[in-house]
């Protein structure tokens, strides 16, 4: 639906500030419609004379900002672009101003006063997913771009922004188009009849189609890992050495440390990256029977926190035995998540172990960090063929292409069966409405302004 019905309406300049609000070295305001070249050339005075509109599309301009009464707000940077090379499919324009609170509101005030409206949230990239010049995919990109957390977060919110999923989304599209268009011909031409060697490799056909749904579908599990984080709890009896862990791995001291057993009565959460492998990093309440209500309050946390990890760390302190109790939790941890016994305190005199920890580690001298790191990497494989962008990214793509999936088996099970070409056709059908969701080819107005509310005003 791109470039049709969504285009009703936008005809209107628009601007908004582009650069978070406060006080920075540059400001930046974006104008993108029919008269954002024409609203520049009126409160913009380059400095060599004449107009904005003299100089080529994208060139920066040096020159004054003017206000409604003509008078100088600012010594500043201009440009305008034509409609077929900006980023909205529109005429687009930007100043670069110093970055000042009330320059920028005083810019807005003039631009506003010439005709601009303020953008609403992720108005911009809406008018480049209407115009063609993104697909919904890439559209969700960008906001997963400025969300980003991490190095690979970045990296694959980058590739969908270049076009990596959508490109694997369209290679099964197209396949399955293919199809779709064999059983429309079956239908127009019923006196023929489909000989069992067409019936073999349609099967074939729609064989391949549901393995590479699968896997587009399986990738979820990936990109939720990366653009979410994985949930990782750090779970042990109390003085095991989690806060101490916890404050080397974000890098300060971010969870209260002291010789006390029960000092941590909450989790606490931070964002990293471990192995490569991004981490919502969760320091809980020391597991242990207390009469104190607060406290068992903090293990109740505790305990919902390493129920709901993707990853656990049961952590014990290397200078004493390891308890029955330890291996208990590890057990326990293992059957929901990969689970990791994790030996502190390497820097002190070690007790005797009946069991190997999988990695022996000192917060307080950095000893063993590196060997953790590897071991998380290991318990998050990369796939073979996994390349950046290509994984889905949130629940309502995963939820499509599902669907998608879901079609392509009934339309096997139909052909399988020996069931009327119009059955399979069907099925096929709603297969490609589904995976059109994903780009944007059949998808509802409701759900674009749901993906796009997310957004950032300015972006």
């Amino acid at each position: 639906m791109q470039g049709s019905s969504h285009t009703a309406g936008i005809s209107d300049t628009i601007a908004a500030l582009s650069t978070p609000a406060g006080v920075g070295g540059v400001g930046v305001i974006r104008l993108s419609g029919p008269r954002a070249a024409d609203i520049l050339t009126q409160c913009f005075r380059p400095a060599g004379g004449g107009k904005l509109e003299d100089h080529p599309p994208r060139q920066m301009v040096y020159g004054r900002l003017l206000d409604r009464e003509g008078q100088t707000i600012d010594r500043c940077l201009a440009f305008y672009t034509a409609g077929t090379a900006s980023f909205t499919g529109e005429i687009t324009g930007e100043l670069h101003c110093h970055g000042s609170p009330m320059v920028l509101s005083l810019a807005l005030e003039t631009l506003f006063a010439l005709g601009c409206r303020q953008a609403g949230p992720g108005e911009f990239t809406r008018r480049a997913f209407c115009s063609g010049k993104l697909d919904l995919a890439q559209s969700e990109a960008v906001a997963d771009l400025l969300e980003a957390q991490s190095r690979e977060s970045v990296r694959h919110a980058a590739g969908r922004l270049g076009g990596a999923l959508s490109r694997r989304i369209e290679e099964i599209y197209q396949a399955l188009t293919q199809l779709d268009a064999h059983f429309c011909a079956v239908l127009d031409y019923p006196d023929e009849d489909l000989d069992p060697f067409t019936a073999s490799t349609l099967k074939t056909a729609l064989e391949g189609q549901r393995q590479a749904l699968g896997g587009l579908t399986d990738s979820w599990r990936r990109g939720r890992q990366i653009s979410q984080g994985v949930p990782c709890a750090l779970v042990g009896r109390p003085n095991g050495g989690k806060s101490s862990l916890f404050n080397a791995l974000v890098g300060y001291d971010r969870a209260i440390v002291t010789p006390i057993p029960g000092t941590t009565r909450d989790t606490v959460e931070e964002r990293l990256e471990l192995g490569g492998v991004p981490l919502r990093l969760i320091d809980t309440a020391g597991l242990r029977q207390s009469q104190d209500p607060i406290e068992q309050l903090g293990v109740e946390r505790s305990r919902a926190a390493m129920e709901g990890a993707g990853l656990v760390l049961v952590l014990a302190d290397g200078g004493k035995p390891l308890e029955e109790e330890d291996r208990a939790l590890l057990a326990r941890a293992k059957k929901n998540a990969p689970a990791l016994l994790v030996r502190t305190k390497a820097d002190l005199e070690q007790a005797a172990w009946p069991v190997e920890a999988d990695v022996t580690l000192s917060a307080r001298t950095g000893q063993g960090l590196e060997s953790l790191e590897a071991a998380v990497a290991r318990c998050f494989p990369k796939g073979e063929q996994e390349g950046y962008g290509e994984l889905l990214s949130n629940a309502r793509q995963a939820e499509a292409a599902g669907r998608a999936l879901g079609h392509v088996e009934q339309a096997l099970k139909a052909l399988e069966a020996g069931f009327a070409p119009d059955a399979v056709l069907s099925d096929v059908e709603q297969a490609l409405e589904a995976l059109g969701e994903l780009t944007g080819r059949t998808v509802r107005e409701d759900v674009t302004d749901c993906i796009f509310k997310r957004f950032c005003v300015g972006k």
